[in-house]
């Protein structure tokens, strides 16, 4: 995949083709491009107001808002590449992982795993995330 369809990026983006017939996994795909971008209006459209963001030994974020910030904070710098490498679902439940790539070529290797909200139009109700920092 080229580019996304969550708004304008700036950034690689490398993520293998699927068969096209799994909304989770597309969603899952478009979250991480949104997430990467700071693209806090997909995130608003695809969160349920209750979402918990787990980062694994470190914090709890609770609700949308508060989570949409968190996500959008600059930890590291600017993304200039996102490798999705893994893209995985089944049922309430999906996981990512890949490297994130900054603009200050320090690079991130993370895991999340999600829980999805019930019925056909599934929203993200639940994030568990694992970062690990590359060495340069």
């Amino acid at each position: 995949m080229a580019d996304g369809d969550t708004g304008k990026k700036d950034f690689v983006i490398t993520c293998a083709e699927d068969c096209g017939n799994a909304p989770k996994k597309e969603l899952l795909k478009k979250l991480h491009i949104a997430m990467a971008g700071m693209d806090a209006q997909f995130m608003n459209e695809n969160f349920t107001d209750g979402i918990q963001l787990n980062y694994v030994g470190e914090r709890i974020v609770q609700g949308k808002d508060r989570v949409i910030e968190s996500l959008c904070q600059v930890k590291y710098g600017k993304t200039v590449e996102l490798h999705i490498h893994h893209l995985i679902t089944h049922g309430s439940t999906g996981a990512a992982e890949g490297i994130l790539v900054f603009d200050d070529l320090k690079r991130l290797a993370y895991c999340n795993v999600y829980r999805f909200s019930s019925g056909k139009a599934a929203k993200i109700k639940e994030i568990t995330s694992y970062t690990i920092p590359l060495p340069e």
